[in-house]
Formats: structure tokens, sequence, C-alpha cells
């Protein structure tokens, strides 16, 4: 009896500490990794637009005149903002090749530019077709993915500002968990190499580390902040079950040997 305890105490300890440790922990990185440097412009580049990025525009004549007049219209002036809501309805894709079919213009290379940027540029292009537009455009499909630092609790945080940064996604998402580390924080950014993104590691538990939480976000970033170690916890909730069932097999056992005692 006592060679049968020993067996099934080894096999639930191997199988605790086998299968309980840090699982859940993702995006790991080497001791010696080299994060990526964000840029100390970033703070006032805006938004850039890229490949697969939805989009819609409001174009209107006359440096917008008729947009700023719409109030003082009256029933001419509800019908032109109901077509300007209309026109929210066609949305454009930014195609892999950074360039998007537009009305007029056809093909035109558009990625890279930050919303400002494009919407001058758009202004200029439609200058051929009609009397000095004005344009206003919108990016509809942007979001980022936050984990912060809880298993199982990640968001999805739509970028509807064109200037979110780093800490009001945090805030969105609810803060870093108190089982998060804020001492590391990584934002994971695609680049043209999807083998190859930019990396970078952020202190939030300092006043220092907040110089980095006005850096601005782009579609698809990842923020995941590293959750703490908690190998007991893990551990007991993994082995509970198994636990349960051994000990049902021991009372199974010692019933038996019991009754057959008593039989003799």
């Amino acid at each position: 009896m006592k060679k049968l305890n020993l067996i099934l105490l080894v096999i639930v300890s191997s199988i605790g500490f086998t299968s309980c440790i840090n699982q859940s922990i993702m995006l790991k990185t080497e001791k010696d990794y080299k994060f990526d440097i964000p840029s100390d412009t970033v703070r006032s580049s805006g938004y850039i637009i890229q490949p697969n990025d939805l989009f819609f525009f409001r174009l209107y004549a006359n440096d917008g005149f008729k947009l700023i007049d719409i109030s003082n219209q009256g029933q001419a002036g509800s019908q032109m903002m109901g077509g300007a809501q209309n026109m929210a309805i066609f949305s454009y894709l930014v195609e892999r090749d950074s360039s998007s079919k537009l009305p007029v213009l056809g093909n035109i290379k558009i990625a890279g530019k930050t919303v400002r940027e494009a919407e001058l540029f758009l202004q200029k292009k439609y200058a051929y077709s009609f009397n000095d537009p004005f344009v206003q455009l919108f990016v509809n499909n942007r979001r980022v993915f936050v984990f912060p630092g809880s298993y199982g609790n990640a968001t999805v945080i739509g970028l509807n500002n064109n200037n979110t940064t780093l800490m009001e996604a945090l805030a969105l998402a609810g803060g870093v968990s108190e089982f998060g580390k804020a001492q590391k924080v990584k934002l994971i950014r695609k680049t043209g190499d999807p083998n190859n993104p930019l990396v970078y590691e952020f202190d939030l538990s300092t006043i220092e580390g907040l110089k980095h939480a006005n850096m601005l976000l782009q579609t698809e970033d990842i923020i995941y902040v590293e959750p703490r170690k908690r190998i007991a916890s893990n551990v007991l909730r993994e082995i509970t079950p198994f636990v349960s069932i051994l000990s049902t097999i021991l009372l199974t056992i010692t019933t038996f040997q019991a009754l057959s005692a008593l039989s003799n």
C-alpha cells in the first residue's frame, strides 16, 4: 500500500510540473533580445494609412463652402447633408500594393501617408475635375489587440481617434491587470515582412517610462503586458482533477481491503 501511494504521488508531481508552469505566457523573447527603439517624432506624425485599411471620404467643391453653409439652406441643405451621409456608405480598400481605386481618379497610391497628407493629396488630385475641392477622409477599420496581463482577458480596441496612444488603448482595455507586469509592456507592429515585425518594450511602472506612453498606435498593433508567473496557483488548478480521481481510487482500494479483512 505504501508503494502504491508513493507511485501515485510521483505521478501527480510529474503531471503538475510538466504541464502547468507558464503555459499561458505568450510572445516570449530571449534575455538578450534587442528591442526596437521608437522614433522621437512618432507623436506628431499622425496615423499612417496602411494596406488593407478601409476608408471613406467626403468631397466638397468651393473649399467646403456648402458644407459650412448647410445650416442656412433649409431643405436644400438637408438634402445635401443626406447625400454626404450616403457617401459614407462607400468604403475603399487600400490594396497590398498601397493603391486604392477611387471615383474619377482611378488607382492611386495612398498608403504611407497620414490622414491629413492623404486629404491634401486628394484635394490636389480632384482639383483637375472640381473647383477648389475640400476633402474629409476617415479610416474606419482600425483596431489594436490588447492583452492586459490577465489570462483569457484580451480586448480588441477600435481606433476611432487618429491620434490614439498606447496609454489610451491600455485605459480603454481597463488598464494593466493586477496580474500583469507594468515594467514589461510589449508593442508589436507588423511591417512589410510578416516574419520581421517591430517589437518595442516599455517600462510603464515609472514616471520615466511615461515618455513612451504617448506613442501613436497603428492598425493591428499588439499590446502585450507580460503576466506574472503564478506557479503555485497554476499547479494547484491543474492537478486538482487528478488528485480528486486518485483520491477516489485510493478510497475504493482501501474500502475493498477493509471488506476483504472483515470477510476473512
